[in-house]
């Protein structure tokens, strides 16, 4: 489980092909890691296999390469980390499982005062989840949905996310993985179960 809240921007340094998958070598700053420990990179919670002198390496699956932007991603990208949740930190994002929904798009980017207003493209099956000043996460990063409109959601970014985060370098067309908020997910299944109890 994790909070949303990045704690550094690792870089890509080694992708290695393997039986269907990649294998990533990932440069962070992060420390206080084992191997075995869960990371999320890039709103993906991935297994740290081994962890060498500042540098972190993860084995992707075929799956995760199907569900998530890590299989687009080359030498040199940047990503968003955090180290999984202790039930002793407080709790300033909001949970996050490191599961990705879906693969959105960036469609639209305007600077707004000093920040920048940023709309993505929202999936119909994920639209029952997405509310006006509700959590969302994009990329891993906790995020306030500022609002929503037809076939899209709209989020404004402060400075500090975009200078702390890859946000800062979404364009237009930038693939992003989201992953709605985890109590939406339920209240909306729990609500489906109840329609389906009475019918």
């Amino acid at each position: 489980m994790f909070t949303g809240l990045i704690e550094t921007v690792g870089v890509i340094r080694h992708l290695e092909p393997t039986s269907g998958g990649v294998r990533i070598e990932v440069e962070t700053g992060l420390g206080d890691v084992a191997p075995g420990d869960s990371i999320a990179v890039n709103g993906c919670c991935l297994t740290a296999v081994t962890v060498s002198d500042g540098r972190l390496r993860f084995e992707c699956v075929p799956e995760t390469l199907r569900r998530t932007t890590l299989g687009g991603l080359g030498t040199g990208a940047g990503v968003n980390l955090e180290r999984s949740l202790r039930l002793d930190q407080r709790l300033g994002g909001h949970l996050v499982q490191g599961h990705v929904d879906r693969i959105g798009e960036v469609r639209n980017v305007a600077d707004e005062g000093e920040g920048r207003r940023i709309a993505f493209r929202l999936e119909p099956e994920l639209a029952p989840f997405v509310a006006e000043k509700g959590s969302i996460a994009v990329d891993g990063t906790s995020l306030t949905v500022a609002a929503v409109g037809a076939n899209l959601f709209e989020v404004a970014f402060i400075p500090y996310t975009l200078e702390h985060t890859v946000a800062g370098a979404y364009r237009a067309g930038t693939k992003v993985n989201l992953e709605v908020d985890l109590v939406a997910r339920y209240v909306a299944q729990l609500l489906k179960s109840r329609e389906g109890a009475r019918s």
